[in-house]
């Protein structure tokens, strides 16, 4: 891969990268409009069964933390990679 061509591959991740963040922000932003339970203390413990507020919350939650933010990390990481023994001129 010539140096124009991984820099166009990078700059490929990096338009990915922004769309998962906008992503994020979208789950984040529907994150915080769902009420949260008086009881989501004792639910989350699972001393009482979720609620649809809490269940979706915690969801979004673990998939924010657990997949999409180190997904982010990740691309944004690997684009901005500088390997010159890996590309050719």
């Amino acid at each position: 891969m010539t140096e124009a061509e991984a820099a166009a591959m990078q700059a490929r991740v990096l338009e990915v990268a922004a769309g998962l963040e906008a992503l994020i922000r979208k789950l984040q932003d529907v994150h915080d409009g769902i009420p949260v339970s008086p009881l989501e203390a004792v639910m989350l413990l699972g001393e009482e069964d979720m609620d649809v507020a809490t269940a979706l919350r915690s969801m979004i939650e673990c998939v924010l933390a657990d997949r999409l933010e180190p997904a982010l990390r990740e691309l944004r990481q690997g684009a901005a990679c500088d390997k010159p023994d890996k590309v050719r001129e």
